[in-house]
């Protein structure tokens, strides 16, 4: 069966299903095999720029005809897919399932398009099974999603004890500049990982909050998580939130207990690693229950610095070395 996915959990998850896509979109880079195909789609804005910058590309672009993405149609047509599966989530993150369809509709192939629209980890695991449906892999469907709820229950066990009163406040940023909290799955995973989330709800959009109601709130536990960063790209970004006016009266900054965390590949992305996810959530929240996080998803907001030029790396050797460093 011939498949293309137009973003990148779209591909984790019919990776973890044992097939593989014969195109991706441009985003597309986990498992590493993947950037190997051909890209279907291409961004209109600048992904190397500030967050600011970004935001406002952004802004720009969406109020143009065709959005953030367009669809590369003479590839897609190229490729003959049986099965599109793409998104109608957030036409920022990703190409939009519309604008898939209008693709569909210029190319000869007659493709099935199974959109994805998950605003739970509940609505994550259902889309995998979709999925499965449609690329003929429902047994391994349901395999993966027993071991992924397998693996959620045995973080949910360890924290279903802990009083209220011992769950610190957590507040992680989906975007520094504007400041977004994250929505959508977040609440769920901070709750599982033994945290409060107490500025958005389960299911509720990201969406940019004052920060004054951010500093009223005062998060015990901070994470910086911006959608389509990695750890560098945040390093290159973080006077956004240590410029603000009451920063250092935070809490969690007073306690140094700030974290940044890979958002591009793990917080952001509604796939299989959105467990690895909250297996790193864990002991950032809970330290005296679990071990880690390893330093390829997240890092100690102190320790970005060696990451802000690209001269460090993520993975655990280089952790060593920003362990070492004076």
């Amino acid at each position: 069966m011939r498949i293309v996915t137009t973003l990148p959990s779209a591909t984790e998850m019919v990776a973890a299903l044992g097939c593989e896509p014969v195109g991706v979109s441009h985003e597309c880079d986990y498992p590493p095999d993947a950037a190997a195909a051909p890209a279907v789609t291409r961004s209109r804005i600048d992904t190397a720029g500030s967050s600011g910058e970004i935001d406002q590309q952004v802004l720009e672009t969406a109020d143009t005809e065709g959005g953030v993405y367009d669809v590369e149609v003479e590839t897609l047509d190229d490729l003959e897919p049986d099965v599109i599966v793409t998104q109608g989530m957030c036409d920022v993150c990703a190409v939009d399932a519309a604008v898939v369809e209008d693709a569909v509709d210029r190319i000869d192939a007659d493709p099935e398009i199974v959109p994805t629209d998950p605003h739970s980890v509940g609505d994550v695991l259902d889309d995998l099974e979709r999925i499965g449906r449609a690329v003929d892999r429902e047994e391994r469907a349901r395999d993966v999603r027993r071991d992924l709820e397998s693996r959620i229950e045995t973080v949910r066990n360890r924290t279903a004890g802990i009083a209220a009163e011992d769950r610190p406040r957590v507040a992680i940023f989906d975007w520094t500049d504007p400041a977004m909290i994250a929505g959508h799955w977040t609440a769920e995973l901070v709750e599982w990982a033994g945290g409060e989330y107490g500025l958005a709800d389960v299911g509720e959009r990201s969406s940019p909050r004052e920060w004054t109601d951010i500093r009223a709130y005062d998060p015990e536990v901070v994470i910086v998580a911006p959608c389509g960063f990695d750890l560098e790209q945040i390093a290159r970004n973080r006077t956004d939130l240590t410029e603000r006016e009451g920063w250092g009266e935070l809490t969690a900054v007073r306690e140094g207990r700030v974290w940044a965390m890979d958002g591009d590949h793990y917080l952001n992305r509604p796939g299989p690693r959105l467990v690895d996810t909250l297996e790193a959530l864990a002991p950032i929240v809970q330290p005296e229950l679990f071990d880690g996080p390893t330093a390829d998803i997240a890092v100690p907001f102190a320790e970005l610095e060696g990451l802000e030029t690209g001269t460090g790396t993520t993975d655990s050797e280089s952790r060593a070395e920003i362990d070492s460093s004076p």
